[in-house]
């Protein structure tokens, strides 16, 4: 059977708290969409080493309205909520510090655009109060997807893994591609928005 991870061997912050998952070269991880815990639903993300480094445990059922990403310790590094509203619904995503997550004010706040909803191609806008946005734009019935900043650099891409012989493997295991110097747990934590929003976790 093969492996879902390589055999070879960030949402700017300058806290403490996020610089290990700030890193200079390029990162990349193996997103696959099953939760390690029996009979659970979630997603499991492995780094390039094959190493454990993300989870999302979720046990209640598909698309819940509240998940949390953490950390292999299980750690949790954001809450993630579905705010329902009367016309439109959004996410919120609170970052934990030190254990604690203050809720009043949320990290990032994820919305469909619907303006940008055209020739499949949809794209969900993450704000970030005053460091501006980020883009997450891809095919409406797939899990690929590339996210930029502001001003339309590329931080993220997630595509369709494939063993190095170039055949792909099932549509629960993804490859996440981050750039230099940006924020891989926020990243991350926006991966899992998309996600949800598409129905896969």
């Amino acid at each position: 059977m093969a492996q879902i991870y390589p055999q070879t061997s960030s949402l700017f912050s300058s806290s403490s708290s996020s610089s290990c998952y700030i890193t200079s070269r390029r990162e990349s991880f193996t997103l696959w969409l099953k939760s390690l815990v029996f009979h659970g639903n979630g997603c499991t993300v492995f780094d390039s080493d094959g190493n454990l480094v993300y989870r999302i445990d979720n046990y209640g059922e598909k698309c819940s309205r509240q998940v949390d990403l953490m950390d292999l310790s299980g750690n949790i590094l954001f809450s993630i909520q579905q705010k329902k509203m009367p016309i439109f619904g959004h996410w919120n995503g609170y970052k934990w510090n030190d254990a604690k997550v203050k809720k009043k004010i949320p990290s990032f706040q994820v919305r469909k655009n619907l303006n940008f909803l055209k020739g499949g191609i949809c794209t969900h806008v993450a704000y970030l109060g005053c460091d501006g946005y980020y883009k997450m734009r891809g095919s409406s019935d797939k899990s690929e997807f590339k996210i930029t900043d502001t001003n339309g650099i590329p931080l993220a891409e997630v595509k369709q893994k494939q063993s190095p012989s170039g055949v792909n493997f099932g549509d629960d295991v993804l490859s996440l591609v981050v750039e230099p110097q940006v924020d891989h747990s926020l990243i991350m934590a926006l991966v899992t928005v998309y996600e949800l929003i598409n129905h896969k976790l």
